[in-house]
């Protein structure tokens, strides 16, 4: 193997490790240590990869948030009707509780780093902010068209992301209790109903 493929190999583990870690046990409870002894790899070896463990954490959460605006891009791809794009959030709900499976406590961890730390704090809100805009520019190209009422789209945007985020962590700690796709696609169809345009 090269040194170069060893050397992504490599960090490609401590990140699988970390995130792990992260999500079973924790942020605070998780050393460097501990990272390295379960990669199997020297602090060395960790810190050519990474500055600190915040900064694990940080690409991490990038790595998550880009996989949103994935979904996101998809969903602006798949159809030009405003009410089916607002309905396909329910799709990426369920897509993340589904691919997330035990991974997506870090979520949680996310969110509570954001609280206690401004550097993860900042990079939490800036895409929260990224996806408050995209919804209101989609509730407005709704009001543009007549198809939904005339009603604050930022407003609107902050209500379907609180549902959004409701939902993931319901997911989280009740994730046998309902099918969570389709309790966000009812509660989508419930906000909808409160917009569409009569």
């Amino acid at each position: 193997m090269k040194q170069q493929d060893r050397a992504t190999q490599t960090k490609e583990s401590i990140l699988e490790a970390a995130e792990h870690l992260f999500a079973v046990q924790g942020y605070e409870a998780t050393s460097v240590s501990m990272i390295c002894d379960a990669v199997g790899v020297s602090k060395g070896a960790f810190y050519h990869h990474y500055k600190t463990k915040q900064s694990v954490f940080l690409e991490l959460m990038q790595r998550w948030l880009k996989g949103l605006d994935e979904q996101l891009v998809l969903i602006n791809e798949s159809t030009n009707d405003v009410k089916e794009r607002l309905l396909s959030m329910g799709e990426i709900v369920g897509q993340v509780l589904d691919v997330g499976g035990p991974q997506l406590p870090i979520f949680l961890e996310f969110l509570s780093r954001a609280i206690r730390d401004p550097a993860v704090w900042d990079a939490t809100v800036e895409p929260f902010q990224r996806y408050r805009d995209f919804f209101a520019v989609l509730i407005q190209r709704g009001i543009d068209e007549e198809s939904l009422r005339e009603i604050a789209p930022h407003h609107v945007a902050r209500v379907i992301i609180a549902l959004a985020v409701g939902m993931l962590v319901q997911g989280l700690l009740d994730p046998g209790g309902e099918d969570w796709r389709d309790v966000t696609q009812e509660a989508l169809q419930l906000l909808l109903h409160g917009i569409v345009a009569r």
